[in-house]
């Protein structure tokens, strides 16, 4: 399993932090992070909070999963179990991510694979600009969206705003697996 590392994340924020024509202080200002935990980031010294991350996608208007996944542009994506390319997660981060499509920076519809651990410790809700549809694969999860919160259980699904506070948190200290599809709004790009 090829797993993505911290400075491949880095170069990606960089590129598109460069090709946006922001200096790191503007777009650490604007995400509400210091310019040295920018420029960490951007060196792959350290890992993210998905919080901080989202935030960095948010104003550099690229999907967060472009900056997780391998980027590949072809028409067909063959992504057999066995052969599956990303995985990213950590204790900051909360969740364990697995790209299933390895789309192109820009396509419309971003499905990951999100294992949402029992001893998550990481419960700061974000927001993201694309729409979410999630299906609980296994497990169950609490989601948390917009201050309330949902139980869902094994083959329950959800459609909704990213631009709500949301997270996953586990449910009764037993790990989850949650298809989320990322969708860009219609009225974007």
């Amino acid at each position: 399993m090829f797993h993505i590392e911290l400075s491949e994340i880095g170069k990606r924020i960089r590129k598109a932090r460069l090709s946006r024509g922001f200096t790191q202080q503007e777009l650490a200002d604007r995400c509400g992070v210091t310019k040295s935990l920018l420029s960490k980031i951007e060196n792959g010294q350290t890992a993210s909070a998905v919080a901080t991350l989202s935030k960095i996608a948010e104003h550099l208007q690229t999907p967060l999963a472009w900056f997780l996944e391998e980027n590949r542009d072809e028409h067909l994506v063959l992504s057999p179990h066995k052969q599956r390319t990303t995985k990213m997660g950590s204790k900051e981060m909360g969740y364990l991510y697995e790209t299933l499509a390895n789309r192109s920076r820009f396509s419309k519809i971003e499905p990951i694979l999100v294992t949402v651990p029992p001893d998550m410790t990481y419960t700061e809700p974000y927001t993201h600009p694309e729409e979410e549809f999630i299906y609980i694969v296994s497990g169950a999860i609490i989601l948390l969206y917009d201050g309330e919160r949902y139980v869902m259980e094994e083959g329950d699904t959800a459609y909704f705003s990213g631009a709500k506070p949301h997270i996953f948190l586990p449910y009764q200290e037993t790990e989850a697996k949650v298809l989320s599809v990322f969708i860009q709004p219609a009225n974007e790009r």
